[in-house]
């Protein structure tokens, strides 16, 4: 009676902690939540007049030709010159690494993703039934030769995210950007890259988009607004290749005939008006101080114990464990025992990992929150190794 693909269709681990992780007095490094006190609260009094009875009535499926422009304005300005006439507006970021997936996988076609990678996309590709290829490395990124063992003659599709990286933290140089946009021109795969993190950067600005240099392969590229305003907005856009945005606007229109108008107005004015960039000059440093209270805290309660490397932007630290560890009961024993929430590293994975991971959040919890949830992760970790 159901389709076949829903023998494929799995829960979403991430949701399933949240969902336990939200109990009272639980510590959270689990999901990729931004602090309370850093979300955006827009002014609705400041809005032109008649911008909210606008909101009400059904909107073209491309997104509010403002925002478009707002957008292509902002990539621009990051390196990824593009026109609004390429850019589509998303409920969140999430669906459009769905129509993506919907534009190029058929069952067994092969997609290449980094390993460990954002693990809703491959929840994502494996529905449609990918063919999961991997590269790997400690910090995410392909290492130097890999790309070409990775492809395979059936690749259609790459998915990538070079700048500060979920789970890793990894953050593509310039030079390595330009040397893998060399390699993909030489091959016949769309590239996608996923780039929900760029303006979460607390030492340096991240470098271009790798896509900018591309000069053969089509392309898309994602970002989103969840992580820099709201999530609650679910609000995030896509700019495609020309070949390309024809077909992705028209599975939108299948999906969902146009994001939320009134979400798309708030973002809008919050570009136009210089809200944005005042926002994220408030919230970098909360972040920016958390992340160095988590190193600290890592540093002193878990130095034997695993290896890490220092985010230069996004949301996580990325652990690998010095012990073989079955991460899956870590994480179980230490909500059910410690009242602290972690995510397992397995589900980042395309391809099974020797490795034993975990990945840590660091905006969600204050600096006092994030040195006993640490210091508990530390002791419940040591009881399961002595076993």
């Amino acid at each position: 009676m159901l389709a076949e693909r829903i023998n494929r269709l799995t829960s979403s681990l991430v949701r399933d902690i949240l969902a336990a992780a939200s109990s009272p007095g639980v510590t959270s490094f689990a999901g990729g939540l931004p602090a309370e006190h850093a979300l955006f609260v827009p002014d609705l009094a400041a809005l032109p007049a008649g911008a909210l009875a606008g909101a009400l009535q059904y909107g073209p499926s491309e997104g509010e030709p403002a925002l478009r422009e707002q957008v292509a304005a902002m990539l621009s300005a990051q390196g990824l010159p593009c026109t609004a006439g390429q850019v589509l507006i998303l409920n969140g970021s999430q669906q459009g690494i769905d129509l993506v997936a919907k534009l190029a996988i058929e069952p067994g076609r092969r997609v290449l993703v980094e390993s460990p990678t954002y693990l809703a996309a491959l929840q994502s590709f494996r529905l449609f039934g990918a063919e999961l290829d991997g590269w790997g490395s400690d910090e995410g990124m392909p290492p130097a030769g890999r790309l070409e063992k990775g492809l395979r003659t059936d690749t259609r599709l790459t998915y990538l995210n070079p700048t500060f990286q979920n789970p890793s933290g990894a953050c593509y140089s310039h030079s390595e950007r330009q040397a893998l946009a060399a390699e993909l021109d030489c091959h016949s795969l769309i590239v996608f890259e996923d780039d929900p993190y760029r303006d979460l950067a607390y030492d340096t600005p991240a470098p271009p988009p790798l896509v900018s240099h591309l000069q053969q392969a089509p392309w898309v590229y994602q970002g989103s607004f969840s992580k820099i305003l709201a999530p609650g907005l679910r609000l995030g856009y896509l700019v495609a290749h020309p070949a390309l945005f024809p077909h992705l606007l028209r599975l939108k229109q299948a999906a969902d005939l146009h994001s939320n108008r009134l979400s798309q107005i708030l973002v809008c004015d919050a570009l136009q008006t210089g809200k944005l960039p005042a926002h994220l000059a408030r919230i970098l440093p909360v972040y920016r101080a958390r992340r160095d209270a988590m190193a600290d805290s890592l540093q002193r309660h878990l130095g034997d114990l695993a290896r890490w490397q220092l985010p230069a932007g996004g949301l996580f630290f990325w652990l690998t464990l010095a012990e073989r560890c079955d991460t899956m009961a870590l994480m179980r024993d230490l909500l059910k025992e410690d009242r602290v929430a972690i995510m397992p590293g397995e589900p980042f994975f395309a391809v099974p990992d020797a490795r034993s991971c975990i990945r840590l959040n660091f905006s969600h919890a204050d600096a006092g929150q994030i040195d006993a949830g640490v210091a508990r992760l530390a002791g419940r970790l040591r009881t399961l190794l002595c076993h």
